[in-house]
């Protein structure tokens, strides 16, 4: 009994252990992943395709949309979940009148090009530690089922560039839309709509409610989906989180952790943690270029 119990806790120890490395390669890969969203030369590209530049919604729904092919508002917002769809109606109703997907999708590879270079240096770039690392990277990727899962599926049927940077790139952008796609499953099945999405995860400390002001709900909208919540018994009265809101959130992240998994199980621990050495230089070179927000509506480095 006891050779059973030991058992049983070492194999339950491993599973922790597992999920705790997908959860750390997802904040290694998101930010290399998400300058594409803020830096200049992005926006540089997208204004060259005729987008607006004043703020970075314009060029984000073009760069993440455009895998889904020229579709409307509906199936963005669906998608993307968390948006207020009058929000997404705003940005992505003429997005392809504006330019076709496909010369978006070009030009969201030249804008990783310029920015990788940028940040990185072309002896970094073109070096064999990130082409090591895009071969590894692509390998999870490749390996992601996508099934039901929409961007993550739309990203996953591109061609693959031939650069390695830009490999590497586009494997985070698959592994991301995937987790991301598997993040909205466990959010359904925990019964929270895109607002109260939201306002649960503000409630737990993930950043502060002004940056999810960037999703476009009002305050009443806002609101509304806390007193939902509050009549669940999942904040309180101060809108933080009560210790049933927070083991809901708890439980949101570890089933979006083990949804998450399949790629790092069929790449292996121990080229998962390979990968994870040799993300650790463009990481902290990312981090350290100041483009990203210190806050964001994904808690990376908070959840």
């Amino acid at each position: 009994m006891s050779a059973t119990r030991d058992a049983q806790q070492q194999q339950a120890g491993q599973v922790i252990q597992d999920l705790g490395r997908v959860r750390q390669m997802w904040h290694l890969l998101e930010p290399l992943h998400a300058v594409l969203y803020y830096a200049p030369e992005a926006f540089e590209e997208a204004g060259a395709l005729g987008y607006g530049v004043e703020e970075r919604w314009s060029s984000y729904f073009a760069w993440r949309a455009a895998p889904l092919g020229p579709v409307g508002p509906g199936p963005v917002a669906s998608a993307f979940y968390s948006f207020n769809p009058e929000m997404v109606d705003r940005y992505v109703r003429d997005a392809w009148r504006t330019a076709p997907p496909a010369a978006v999708l070009a030009g969201r590879l030249r804008a990783v090009d310029r920015v990788y270079r940028t940040l990185l240096g072309d002896e970094t770039v073109d070096g064999p530690v990130l082409a090591e690392a895009a071969a590894l990277a692509r390998r999870a990727a490749e390996a992601a089922d996508t099934a039901g899962r929409p961007l993550g599926a739309a990203n996953a049927e591109l061609p693959w560039p031939e650069e390695p940077h830009l490999v590497l790139w586009q494997a985070a952008m698959i592994l991301r839309e995937h987790r991301g796609d598997g993040h909205l499953v466990a959010l359904l099945a925990a019964g929270l709509d895109p607002v109260e999405a939201l306002v649960s995860f503000a409630a737990i400390g993930a950043a502060g409610e002004q940056v999810f002001e960037s999703r476009g709900w009002s305050a009443a909208e806002w609101a509304a989906a806390r007193e939902r919540l509050a009549a669940r018994g999942l904040v309180g009265p101060d809108g933080t989180a009560t210790e049933a809101g927070r083991a809901l959130r708890e439980e949101v992240e570890r089933r979006t952790d083990e949804l998450a998994a399949g790629p790092w199980a069929a790449l292996g621990p121990d080229d998962t943690a390979r990968l994870a050495d040799l993300l650790g230089e463009p990481w902290l070179t990312v981090i350290a270029s100041g483009l990203l927000p210190a806050e964001n509506t994904l808690g990376i480095g908070k959840v």
